[in-house]
């Protein structure tokens, strides 16, 4: 009895720590150095300006964020209402 308790919860963390690590590993960006010695190159390079950043924005970019609004919205009000009859019955 005392392990189907815990059962559940320990699966509901492990499933949330698993989407959020696979989440923050998608969505990380790491670029490898480039291999060799560029020590003997510097005497060669030249300082330049450096160009402006440009503006990488784009309208209408949060459509994806409102969509995972309504998701999220979802995954938590479902349950509430599948369960509310069970929380309100006396015991």
């Amino acid at each position: 009895m005392l392990m189907k308790k815990f059962v559940r919860p320990i699966l509901t963390i492990g499933l949330g720590l698993l989407l959020a690590l696979s989440s923050a590993a998608l969505t990380t960006y790491s670029a490898s150095p480039a291999p060799g010695n560029f020590a003997a190159a510097a005497f060669f390079l030249q300082p330049t300006k450096t160009p402006q950043p440009q503006d990488l924005s784009v309208i209408g970019s949060t459509d994806w964020i409102t969509i995972m609004g309504f998701v999220i919205a979802l995954i938590i009000i479902v349950p509430i209402l599948l369960h509310r009859k069970s929380w309100m019955e006396p015991r």
